[in-house]
């Protein structure tokens, strides 16, 4: 039996990672977290989530011995929780987004003592669609315009998501392309027309869209399109947990998805 911590518990995600643990017949949530004055510390964690009593209160201290944490909260969070576990040689499976290049390199330092796995998006089709639409890139060529277009719900803070950031980094890297010269986000009055080798990104936010992008390759006379979209949180979710079977007896190293499916 895998013990695990979940910290974002009263989240969306969290709540979701929650009930799927509740549901599993190898992992079993030992603690709960979220932040310091948060509305929901000492609720039972498996009441929020909607799969009842779980004896498991939301606290803002990690307990229970876990053998590995989940993060789904806020950047500023996350790396304290990240800091936390690798103090105490706790590999942890971070799905949080919208870190700077600061906060990044705390992860990195972090992951010297121990296991982080660090994906923008858990679900395996995303992940999967990383590795594709980076192919896809290299073998179609310079001559065809690359643009991504994502949507989510409109409580979304960040923009555009830590997905399509991760679509445009791998395209770059595999077309040799310096992202900071060719990314362009957003396009409107004024903006001159598109330049060769741009990757234009693009966000949406609106209802309650749980997920959604489209890499567009386009060329003169044809266009080609990758697209993922997830229909619940359960996808992300089911990912992690993939991730935290993985990395719960795995050494120091910072980790990816692709490392988890073998990519």
């Amino acid at each position: 039996m895998i013990q695990v911590a979940v910290s974002g518990a009263a989240g969306r995600m969290g709540r979701t990672l929650v009930r799927l643990i509740a549901e599993s017949e190898d992992l079993r949530l030992v603690s709960a977290l979220e932040s310091a004055g948060h509305v929901s510390l000492g609720a039972d964690a498996g009441v929020l989530a909607g799969v009842g009593p779980i004896e498991v209160r939301i606290a803002d201290a990690l307990s229970g011995s876990p053998d590995a944490l989940i993060d789904f909260s806020l950047p500023d969070g996350a790396v304290a929780r990240v800091e936390e576990c690798a103090a105490l040689g706790v590999p942890c499976v971070v799905g949080t987004t919208g870190f700077s290049d600061e906060q990044r390199a705390r992860i990195a330092s972090a992951a010297e003592k121990t296991a982080v796995v660090l994906a923008p998006n858990m679900s395996v089709g995303v992940n999967v669609l990383f590795h594709v639409a980076a192919e896809l890139a290299r073998t179609l060529g310079p001559e065809y315009d690359i643009e991504i277009i994502e949507a989510h719900h409109r409580f979304k803070r960040d923009a555009p998501s830590g997905t399509a950031i991760k679509l445009a980094e791998e395209i770059a890297h595999a077309t040799g392309r310096d992202l900071k010269k060719s990314a362009v986000h957003g396009r409107g009055p004024g903006h001159p027309p598109r330049q060769h080798g741009e990757i234009g990104l693009h966000a949406v936010r609106g209802g309650d869209i749980v997920g959604e992008h489209i890499v567009y390759y386009t060329a003169l006379g044809e266009r080609l399109e990758l697209k993922h979209v997830a229909h619940s949180r359960d996808t992300f979710a089911h990912g992690a947990l993939r991730a935290v079977r993985w990395v719960a007896d795995r050494g120091p190293g910072l980790y990816a998805m692709t490392d988890v499916l073998g990519l």
